[in-house]
């Protein structure tokens, strides 16, 4: 469990939910990031409940409580009038087990690329109002953890005064507001997605090579299926997500325009990091897509090379039986039981027959060479 309060100018960690139910205990130009487990989430409820009431003056319903206690959960969005709920399923760590939960039976070891089998999720849920932001994490909690880090250096840059103008300071300052802070940790997530696409890049390239060489013998049919399974389930998990978030960006978009300047900033701010993150979801869409193009492609190409290849072995083939054809014919003209055969009675009809064999068959050869008959395809 981790809280924060959050202002514009300083981030303040707290050590317990307790003392931030008291009305007043979380000053009026700041907010509140509440990141919690499941775990930690199901046994705080109550206390949780009482700070969305005394902050919010309303409270989680029962149907978004065990949305975000679901870890099957698909990526959505729901709203009610006072917040928001985002479903965001995220990459798991390690084997896609969570630390506190207990380990399946061991399977047998799946082929194919290794980072394809880590293409397993699960769900982070937000619920988000005006002045409290509740994450509910898988117990490792490695995207808290992360984006804490890097909230907590974004406000001790921030006390060194660091110069407005200078770039790192200007994308690391502080979030306005919760539904700022739930876009970010968002797209952290989406980036893990991105940071895969090298990595499938390079296994799936060496798949390629190796089904289109024709000199290869590919015999690991079955790790490729499962590898495009994967790949399909990659993209129905970043489909669900894009889905969520086009969800998000309509909803903001029936709010009615926020009076005066300030507010309208962070009203467009917010609609630009939606548009970021979708944007994000998207190119991870679009490239998925395309690697699922590509390995259906190479398999294609693979066969087809092989096709090429017994097609060359037949030609060949069928050139040697040309060449020996009249040779054979020859070869069982003078193996008849005739007793009046044409050099058959005389001393040189054996080296004359050779003769005319060889001369056939060196005509053949040059002729099919010519023909590129027995020219190998390259």
């Amino acid at each position: 469990m981790r809280i924060f309060e959050i202002s514009r100018s300083q981030v303040s960690e707290h050590a317990s939910l307790a003392p931030l139910a008291v009305p007043g205990a979380c000053a009026a130009a700041s907010y509140l990031w509440i990141s919690l487990t499941r775990d930690e989430f199901r046994a705080a409820q109550p206390e949780v409940q009482q700070i969305l009431q005394t902050l919010c003056q309303t409270q989680l319903v029962d149907l978004h409580v065990a949305d975000l206690l679901n870890d099957q959960l698909p990526s959505h969005y729901d709203y009610t009038s006072l917040y928001d709920v985002l479903v965001f399923r995220r990459l798991a760590t390690g084997n896609g087990q969570d630390s506190a939960e207990p380990s399946p039976p061991q399977r047998p070891s799946r082929g194919g690329p290794p980072v394809l089998r880590r293409i397993d999720t699960r769900p982070v849920g937000f619920a988000v109002f005006d002045r409290v932001l509740l994450s509910v994490h898988p117990e490792d909690g490695t995207v808290r953890d992360a984006f804490a880090a890097r909230l907590l250096a974004a406000a001790s840059s921030d006390d060194r005064g660091t110069p407005a103008l200078d770039v790192r300071a200007t994308s690391a300052r502080l979030p306005a507001s919760p539904a700022d802070l739930m876009l970010r940790i968002v797209n952290l997530i989406v980036d893990g997605y991105l940071d895969m696409r090298r990595e499938l890049t390079k296994q799936l390239d060496h798949w390629q090579t190796e089904l289109i060489d024709p000199r290869s013998r590919f015999t690991n049919w079955s790790a490729l299926m499962e590898a495009r399974q994967s790949l399909h389930r990659l993209d129905e998990i970043c489909e669900d997500q894009r889905a969520a978030m086009q969800d998000w960006i309509d909803s903001l978009e029936t709010l009615p325009v926020p009076q005066g300047e300030t507010a309208q900033r962070e009203r467009d701010l917010i609609m630009v990091r939606s548009r970021d993150v979708l944007e994000h979801i998207q190119r991870v869409v679009h490239h998925v897509h395309r690697l699922e193009q590509n390995a259906e492609t190479a398999v294609q190409m693979h066969f087809s090379v092989q096709g090429h290849r017994a097609n060359d072995i037949m030609r060949v083939l069928t050139v040697l039986t040309a060449i020996f054809l009249p040779l054979n014919l020859i070869a069982g003209i003078f193996g008849m039981n005739f007793e009046f055969i044409p050099l058959v009675h005389k001393a040189d009809g054996f080296w004359i027959a050779m003769s005319a064999m060889l001369v056939i068959a060196v005509l053949l050869v040059l002729i099919f060479w010519r023909k590129r008959y027995l020219a190998r395809t390259r």
